[in-house]
């Protein structure tokens, strides 16, 4: 049910892929409540995906960018504004890749070059597309901007691999840009701690339905869903989380703060 919660905002949105991204799910949701964006993805993403349907099914434009790129994202945010008609009130950062878990090299026998590819995709972006917002002043006062990550950042996943250290470094880069700008722009930047979810991305991850099973049995309330993440999304998109900035904010249905649960210990004992 749609509430115009965020009515006459403006953004852009990184990372849909197909119907099973959580970008994708978000920019759905944003369209609900009376949202506008632009949609962005790489170009080998976008040939791999179905953005052009999701933009025309949210009445939304698609701008080709690579993320790493600065050119390209200086030509994204600029355009952006110009299609959407003024500054930007929302940015969803959901992009991620590790070479060395596509290839299945473990996390003792990597690739650097393959690693030092991941961390450019999976987290220095970050850092570029806020630059980039920064040095154009393209946000509006009480804007808000949102990465996603996991929860691999802070406990070890071992077949999570290379991104574990990719989304810890994200996780650092939203708290210490965030400081900047929040002091001089008023702007807001947290990131997500999603529950794993069956997305394009996740399930490229070894042993990631055995995973989902585990959390979904250690979670009180059971694994955060895509559309949960997308809804979430939209509250820290709002007016109604201005003062909220510099977290990182776990919606993974209490998994986070359990130690052991009464399904895995008869699990455990069977």
């Amino acid at each position: 049910m749609s509430t115009n919660l965020l009515k006459g905002k403006r953004g852009i949105i990184f990372g849909a892929l197909d119907e099973n991204s959580i970008a994708w799910i978000t920019a759905e949701r944003v369209h609900e409540e009376g949202g506008s964006f632009v949609l962005s993805n790489a170009p080998v993403a976008m040939r791999m995906g179905q953005i052009n349907e999701l933009a025309k099914k949210t009445n939304s434009e698609v701008i080709a960018a690579d993320a790493t790129s600065l050119e390209d994202l200086e030509n994204l945010v600029a355009e952006s504004m110009k299609i959407l008609g003024g500054k930007l009130d929302f940015i969803l950062h959901s992009i991620g890749m590790s070479i060395n878990v596509r290839k299945g090299r473990e996390y003792t026998d990597q690739k650097y070059e393959w690693t030092q590819k991941g961390t450019d995709v999976s987290a220095m972006s970050f850092h570029k597309v806020m630059q980039t917002l920064y040095k154009q002043d393209a946000m509006n006062e009480w804007g808000s901007i949102v990465a996603l990550t996991y929860m691999a950042a802070q406990r070890v996943f071992p077949d999570y691999n290379d991104m574990a250290d990719n989304k810890a470094y994200l996780e650092s880069i939203a708290r210490s840009f965030g400081y900047f700008f929040g002091k001089d722009k008023k702007v807001r930047v947290n990131t997500i701690s999603q529950s794993p979810t069956p997305t394009t991305a996740g399930m490229g991850v070894k042993g990631f339905d055995s995973f989902i099973t585990y959390a979904e049995k250690m979670s009180p309330l059971g694994n955060a869903t895509a559309l949960d993440c997308a809804n979430y999304t939209i509250t820290l998109f709002s007016d109604l989380t201005k003062r909220v900035t510099l977290q990182n904010l776990y919606n993974d249905g209490g998994f986070s703060n359990m130690g052991v649960s009464d399904a895995i210990i008869d699990d455990i004992s069977e």
